[in-house]
């Protein structure tokens, strides 16, 4: 199979947490419009992105929603499972934390990093926290993959060389500060500010 779409995967994904809950209330199958209604977009683009992963539903029944859970899992999971460190423990770092784990059995947010000594060698929203000094160390000690960024926006640029330094191959920056990583290093920039006004704007185009 070749490499999937961005948008692909994050719908892929969306799939998922939304077959998730049909599992939790006990359904069986589900038709292509209405996995597409739960998540407002077309029939026809879900229909295209599973055709993409190889997965067609059956007549008359729709998708089976454990077989396609299971489906998407094979083509978007790391078989091994992959480990997460956050980088700043302050207050979106504990949100960020709290909020994830244990939601996927594949991704795993294991340890976190500052410079705080208050918040050094304590157990915060359920990982440990480390100093970033001791960072080079325990990224290569727990095998950690992958980081999220949630420090202030001057310390963004050098800590994101940093991590790179120690072997992080995939980044998700909450900061307000644009990255460059070299290739081979996969970057996901989340700006809550472009967000929000996105939101505002339409919230301002549908006013009566």
């Amino acid at each position: 199979m070749n490499k999937l779409p961005g948008k692909t995967v994050e719908r892929l994904s969306e799939y998922r947490r939304q077959l998730l809950g049909c599992l939790a209330e006990n359904k069986s199958y589900i038709y292509s419009h209405d996995l597409a209604g739960l998540l407002h977009i077309t029939a026809v683009q879900v229909r295209r992105d599973l055709m993409l992963i190889g997965y067609s539903s059956v007549l008359r029944k729709g998708y089976d929603i454990r077989e396609l859970i299971d489906t998407i899992g094979r083509i978007i999971d790391y078989d091994e499972g992959l480990n997460v460190a956050i980088i700043g423990i302050g207050n979106l770092g504990r949100a960020v934390t709290g909020y994830f784990r244990g939601k996927r059995s594949k991704l795993n947010i294991i340890a976190s990093f500052d410079t705080d000594p208050q918040k050094v060698n304590k157990v915060i929203s359920g990982v440990k926290c480390f100093h970033t000094q001791d960072m080079e160390k325990m990224i290569r000690e727990m095998d950690i993959r992958i980081a999220i960024l949630t420090i202030p926006a001057d310390y963004a640029k050098s800590m994101a060389e940093e991590i790179v330094r120690h072997g992080i191959k995939g980044i998700l920056n909450f900061t307000t500060v644009p990255l460059n990583v070299p290739s081979g290093v996969y970057l996901e920039e989340y700006d809550m500010i472009t967000s929000i006004e996105k939101v505002a704007y339409y919230v301002k185009e549908n006013k009566v």
